[in-house]
């Protein structure tokens, strides 16, 4: 339990931990390589001893799998870790840039130094990965950092909590937890760059807080990810990556699959296809979804309530169950549900989802399909089913999204390689590997002369020095 504080003493608490790190935080910036590499290292080595531990706290939340805490949580945050690891020397060392013919003399080159003051704000889906793996890039960077994991997975949170104060003294890294009064009164303080996933609704109130300090943000949210199936599409393939990308995690991820379209010529087969395939993973001996120890929970019951909601709106104005509907209050369980016969009016078309809840509309020209995508905020993720080259270009070309996949679903995530991120109302700036360090790095340019001046175009502005600008104007 969560000693309670007055307001006052909260403020307090948080303002002396912040100041505490500020003055630390120009120490931590000349740290070298090897000196964040090996506090990184401290992380790897926690991980690797207590995963047995947060695989524990995550089902004590929400039932989670452990199968899903390693894929879904660890294994993208192993291959961070090792990738930062390798790379950080590199990214630390100065870029050489290229010198204009006009500033002959001068030389050039782009520094990446720390924000200073950071504050990662992390959401309750994926818990660990998404409050550590952001930490990381920021150690990486040179920072020090307050963390505030979700009070909605209390177990994680306080595992996390537990992790921090055995590996780091607090005016390096320290967490807090605590509800939305803790998030706010964080929220207050003048930091150098916030990190925060969660929703939009939520990423507004974190951007109109850092506007307050002219404080930059990585901003990870959400909204409603369409998949399209066209007819060239494998369909057995397709409808086992979207039943997957679906219902991992109990829909409860923030680019999962929101919506499919569908191509007309193909939807009996594929649905068909989608009905076998969510069978064979939860019930593949023919008991009940419910008794699966492969499918998680909703994370409590104020979201079971939403998403029944949105299923019994859906089904008010028309909408079909064709497979799964039963619900469970008691436990937080809704089976892999399937919608069909949707329309626009309906609030599972209109609102993220965010459970194992998957409306499926169907087209026959393609033009109207990406009119339907189009019509909404650029999605954090956009995927394509198909094997015609000509027709995923064509969609590449008049779609934006944050990160597309064609012919799977998720895997997005696991690539260090790739910036991940959404558009506008999806997120802010970007994360992953070099993308992320960058994120929590100003990109100081450095400009120096080794010879010559600029002196000859110095005032007074005669006929003489009027003629060199021109010709370095019109020739430079």
């Amino acid at each position: 339990m969560i000693p309670l504080l007055s307001e006052t003493d909260l403020h307090s608490d948080l303002r002396t931990a912040f100041d505490t790190q500020r003055q630390q935080a120009s120490q931590m910036a000349l740290t070298t390589a090897d000196q964040r590499i090996e506090r990184i290292r401290r992380i790897q080595i926690w991980i690797k001893t207590h995963e047995t531990d947060i695989q524990r706290a995550m089902y004590d939340d929400f039932r989670k799998p452990s199968a899903e805490v390693t894929l879904g949580e660890l294994m993208a945050l192993h291959a961070e870790i090792k990738h930062t690891i390798r790379q950080l020397k590199g990214w630390m060392k100065p870029q050489r840039l290229p010198t204009p013919m006009g500033l002959i003399g001068t030389k050039s080159h782009l520094r990446h130094e720390p924000k200073g003051n950071v504050l990662i704000i992390a959401p309750w889906n994926y818990p660990f990965v998404l409050t550590i793996r952001p930490l990381v890039s920021a150690i990486a960077a040179g920072n020090v950092a307050m963390l505030k994991p979700s009070e909605l997975t209390p177990h994680t949170a306080g595992l996390i909590k537990q992790m921090i104060t055995d590996l780091f003294p607090a005016e390096e890294v320290v967490v807090f937890e605590g509800d939305a009064d803790v998030s706010k009164a964080l929220l207050e303080l003048p930091f150098n760059h916030i990190f925060f996933t969660g929703s939009p609704a939520v990423g507004r109130v974190v951007m109109t807080a850092a506007a307050k300090h002219l404080a930059s943000v990585t901003l990870e949210l959400g909204g409603k990810s369409p998949a399209i199936v066209d007819e060239s599409a494998d369909i057995k393939q397709a409808a086992g990556q979207l039943a997957w990308g679906k219902c991992i995690n109990n829909g409860q991820t923030c680019i999962a699959p929101d919506y499919l379209l569908v191509h007309q010529s193909i939807k009996q087969p594929f649905m068909q296809a989608l009905r076998n395939t969510l069978t064979s993973m939860y019930s593949p001996d023919g008991k009940p979804v419910e008794a699966s120890d492969s499918y998680a929970r909703i994370v409590n019951n104020r979201h079971f309530e939403r998403i029944r909601d949105l299923v019994n709106d859906a089904v008010s104005k028309g909408a079909s169950i064709t497979h799964g509907g039963l619900m469970n209050a008691d436990q937080n369980f809704i089976e892999p549900t399937v919608l069909e016969d949707v329309t626009d009016d309906m609030r599972v078309m209109q609102d993220e989802i965010f459970g194992p809840v998957l409306p499926v509309l169907t087209y026959t020209n393609l033009d109207d399909a990406l009119r339907i995508v189009n019509q909404r905020e650029k999605p954090l993720a956009l995927y394509i089913h198909s094997q015609n080259r000509k027709t995923t270009q064509y969609i590449l070309d008049r779609t934006s999204a944050g990160d597309t996949v064609v012919n799977d679903t998720l895997i997005q995530f696991g690539n260090v390689e790739l910036p991940f991120g959404g558009v506008n109302n999806s997120g802010l700036g970007k994360s992953n590997g070099f993308f992320s360090f960058q994120e929590f790095s100003n990109q100081r340019g450095v400009m120096q002369r080794e010879f010559g001046t600029m002196k000859f175009i110095y005032p007074p502005y005669t006929a003489k020095v009027k003629k060199l600008i021109n010709f370095i104007v019109k020739y430079l």
